[in-house]
């Protein structure tokens, strides 16, 4: 089975969903840590389904046309909790960003500068509206969002590691640019503080 099978499997565990509610989902409540588009997830939703993984049921909607709604059977419940501890496969890390930062002493320095203060911004824009949907997961889920047993723990974890991600990756976008600008002293300069500071 893909990840993207387990992703679904994680979310149908939850709730019925149709396919369009799961599409919905992986924008949203998954999306900071794993993502998938409509076109991915009805083919992977067929093989469950194939698989025994999940089954469906028809329902009448007006106005509309009937929607598939999906739920996880035993035997897809059974899978992710095996899924679930097992070690992640090792995969190779790809940050475009990291890789221009280490061809940036070949760039014009305010153009690099400005590069790294927008990507600064834009991480700092998605930690503050992490931090926004912890304040109300926090109110609104309370002690059940620190119970390992409860599913919004689930989700509440995720959030967590989106939160120390985008605040790291803003630090460090920070740290270039200032770097690039001149702001920051050297090691050499900060030793040589630290060691007049000493003698002081």
């Amino acid at each position: 089975m893909t990840t993207l099978g387990y992703a679904i499997l994680g979310l149908l565990a939850q709730e019925a969903l149709s396919g369009y509610d799961l599409t919905q989902r992986m924008k949203g409540r998954v999306g900071n840590f794993w993502s998938a588009g409509h076109s991915q997830i009805y083919p992977e939703l067929s093989r469950l389904e194939a698989g025994g993984h999940v089954t469906h049921s028809v329902v009448a909607q007006q106005d509309r046309p009937d929607k598939k709604v999906y739920e996880i059977t035993t035997r897809g419940l059974e899978a992710l909790k095996e899924w679930v501890t097992e070690p992640p496969t090792p995969r190779a890390p790809r940050d475009e960003l990291v890789l221009k930062a280490y061809c940036v002493w070949l760039a014009d320095p305010e153009k690099s500068a400005r590069l790294f203060r927008e990507e600064e911004l834009r991480h700092e824009d998605q930690l503050a509206r992490y931090k926004k949907t912890r304040k109300w997961m926090e109110g609104e889920h309370g002690e059940e969002v620190v119970r390992p047993d409860s599913p919004w723990f689930a989700g509440y974890a995720a959030l967590r590691r989106g939160i120390i991600y985008e605040r790291g990756y803003a630090e460090w976008c920070r740290w270039v640019a200032d770097s690039i600008e001149g702001k920051l002293d050297s090691p050499t300069k900060r030793e040589k503080k630290k060691g007049k500071k000493k003698s002081a």
